[in-house]
C-alpha cells in the first residue's frame, strides 16, 4: 500500500471520527430536555434508571459486534475499560452533583474545560500534539461558553464548582483512556460504566434514604434516556475515538452544550437569552473550524509493509 493511499485512509478515518463524534453531542443535546420531563425524581434516579437500560443496550451491542461473544470482548478490553467505565461515572455524577450545588451557568461553563484537560492529559500519557488550530479552537469555544452564561454564572458554591471541574476531569480521563486502548474494542467500557453506575446510584439512594421507585413517568422517561440519549451518544463518541485526538473528541462533543437550549426552546418554550444565542454562535463557529482544518489538513504518513 502506498504512502499517499494510506494518508487518504487516515483522512477519511478521521472525516468519520469527526461525523461520529458531533453526532453524539447531538444526541447528548437532548439529554436536558428529557431531564425537563421529569417530574420529581433526583438527579440520583435519574442516573439510576437510564443505566438500568443503558447496561443490557449497550450488551446487545457488544454481541452484535462480537458475533454473539461479548463476554469475551469484555475480558480482552482489559484495565482500560475498567479505567474508563469508573471515569465515565465521575463525570456523570459529578455533573449531577455540579447541577444541584451550583447553578447550571456555572456548572455548564466548567464542563467547558474538559478540551484543555484532555489535551493536557494526552499529551502527557499518550504524547499527543494539539494542533494549533485546535488550541484556538478551545480558546474560542472558552469564550463562546463564557458568553452563554454570562448572565447566570456565579462563584458562591465552592463545592458545587470543584464537582464539575471534576466532572470536566472525569470526561477528559474517558476520553484519553478511550485513544490508549484505540488498538481494541473500547465498548466494554461504556457497559462497564452502566454496571457501576447502577451499584453506586442506588447504594447513594438508599444511603439518603430514598426510596428507589418512581413515578410511571419519571421511569418511563429516565429508562429511555438511557438507551435514546446516552446509549446510542456514547457509542457513537466510542466509535469516533478511534481515529481523533483527545483534545479534539471533548472539543467536539461540546455540541452538546451548544444545542441543549435550542431543543428546550423548541419543545418546551423556554426562550434562550441574546447571551446564549451569542455564545452558542461563538462556540458552534470554533467546533465547526477545528472540524474543518481537522478534514483538510494533510495527514502524516503512515509506515506500511506494502511498498
Amino acid at each position: 500500500m502506498s504512502q499517499s493511499h494510506s494518508a487518504t485512509i487516515d483522512r477519511d478515518a478521521y472525516s468519520r471520527g469527526v461525523l461520529y463524534v458531533l453526532a453524539a453531542g447531538i444526541v447528548w443535546s437532548t439529554v436536558g430536555l428529557g431531564v425537563r420531563l421529569i417530574d420529581e425524581a433526583t438527579s440520583w434516579h435519574i442516573l439510576l434508571y437510564r443505566s438500568l437500560t443503558l447496561t443490557p443496550f449497550l450488551f446487545a451491542v457488544l454481541w452484535v459486534r462480537s458475533g454473539g461473544r461479548p463476554i469475551a470482548v469484555i475480558r480482552s478490553a482489559g484495565i482500560s475499560a475498567l479505567i474508563a467505565g469508573f471515569a465515565l461515572f465521575l463525570a456523570f455524577a459529578g455533573g449531577i452533583y455540579a447541577i444541584q450545588k451550583t447553578t447550571v451557568a456555572s456548572a455548564l461553563l466548567l464542563f467547558a474545560s474538559a478540551p484543555v484537560f484532555a489535551a493536557l492529559l494526552g499529551r502527557l500519557f499518550l504524547g499527543e500534539r494539539v494542533r494549533a488550530a485546535t488550541a484556538v479552537a478551545i480558546f474560542v469555544a472558552l469564550i463562546g461558553v463564557a458568553v452563554m452564561v454570562a448572565d447566570g454564572f456565579s462563584t458562591g458554591n465552592m463545592i458545587g464548582n470543584l464537582a464539575a471541574i471534576g466532572s470536566a476531569i472525569g470526561f477528559a480521563v474517558y476520553s484519553v483512556v478511550l485513544r490508549w486502548g484505540k488498538a481494541r474494542d473500547m465498548m466494554p467500557s461504556v457497559f462497564l460504566s452502566g454496571l457501576i453506575t447502577i451499584v453506586l446510584a442506588a447504594v447513594i439512594c438508599i444511603g439518603n434514604g430514598l426510596p428507589l421507585t418512581v413515578s410511571t413517568n419519571d421511569a418511563t422517561v429516565a429508562l429511555l434516556m438511557g438507551v435514546c440519549q446516552i446509549g446510542v451518544g456514547l457509542v457513537l463518541f466510542t466509535i469516533g475515538s478511534r481515529a481523533v485526538p483527545s483534545a479534539e473528541l471533548t472539543l467536539l462533543s461540546l455540541g452538546e452544550v451548544m444545542l441543549a437550549p435550542v431543543w428546550v426552546w423548541l419543545y418546551i418554550g423556554e426562550v434562550p437569552s441574546q447571551f446564549t444565542v451569542v455564545g452558542g454562535s461563538i462556540l458552534l463557529a470554533a467546533i465547526i473550524g477545528n472540524a474543518m482544518t481537522g478534514m483538510s489538513r494533510k495527514p502524516a504518513p503512515v509506515e506500511t509493509m506494502d511498498r
